[in-house]
């Protein structure tokens, strides 16, 4: 064979591998796990958060059957999604309501805040209405407590941050300082605000972990941070002792694919310690 046939070659193959690993992260998904650690909940007691966020109508099997398998299967105590459910784009939500449905069937403990796609799309209140009609709590600018196996901890949430639709006084008002504090937060620059500070622990997606990543360079761009955006994904530390935790996501915008930055949710659980 020929010098020019062997880089020919080569090249195939190397075009055939990209493409084989853009299809593979782009449609089978993974469960990531992280740990935080507080002396806020009782020792030796943990709660178990699934993180679900930008699923973008994406679906994984018929009717999302191995999204929910998977759900079900890492048997968590909580199930928070932290928005874009649906894209800007999307017509019919009623698959990404029956998702929301079999998600609460998982565990009752299940929340949703609102991400930029849910306010740029023209369903937003059909889609906000049929979330609360399946019994499904919206922290948007609000607060709960939720206890877990004798561990309290309390759960914020805002509305969109990148849309301008936060009110972080809201969504601390009244909030027992006491209490371990996670804030859902569909874009991770809410840190910006002081009162991000308020909260143990931020979980935030809407980056898409940069959507198409390379080596050493990580993510490519994030809405609002531009190119090799500072905060893509994973865990950062943006006060003492409070930290946010970016969720790179299930699905696509823009570009249909994904590179180097498989899909994935996160199985999030705080541990108490003395």
């Amino acid at each position: 064979m020929t010098r020019k046939r062997w880089i020919l070659l080569i090249l195939i193959i190397a075009v055939l591998a990209i493409i084989g690993k853009a299809y593979y992260d782009t449609n089978v998904f993974r469960t990531v796990d992280v740990t935080f650690t507080t002396d806020e909940l009782p020792a030796g007691t943990s709660i178990r958060i699934l993180q679900i966020s930008d699923v973008h109508n994406k679906q994984f099997g018929g009717n999302n059957k191995r999204l929910i398998d998977a759900a079900d299967n890492a048997n968590p105590d909580m199930i928070v999604v932290t928005g874009d459910l649906i894209d800007r784009d999307t017509s019919d939500i009623n698959p990404m309501l029956d998702l929301m449905e079999a998600l609460s069937d998982v565990t009752e403990q299940i929340y949703f805040v609102t991400g930029n796609h849910e306010w740029d799309n023209p369903y937003t209140e059909d889609i906000i209405e049929g979330i609360k009609a399946r019994g499904i709590p919206i922290l948007n600018n609000k607060n709960t407590q939720v206890e877990v196996n004798g561990a309290v901890v309390n759960l914020a949430g805002i509305a969109d941050h990148y849309t301008g639709h936060h009110n972080l006084t809201k969504a601390f008002e009244g909030i027992d300082g006491a209490n371990y504090t996670i804030l859902l937060s569909h874009a991770p620059l809410v840190i910006q605000n002081d009162q991000a500070a308020s909260a143990d622990l931020i979980l935030s997606g809407h980056t898409h972990g940069g959507q198409i990543r390379f080596p050493f360079v990580g993510g490519v761009i994030a809405p609002g941070e531009e190119l090799f955006p500072k905060y893509d994904k994973g865990t950062f530390e943006f006060a003492p002792n409070s930290y946010l935790y970016i969720d790179a996501g299930l699905g696509t915008s823009v570009l249909p694919i994904r590179f180097l930055n498989q899909s994935q949710m996160t199985m999030v659980t705080v541990k108490g310690e003395v």
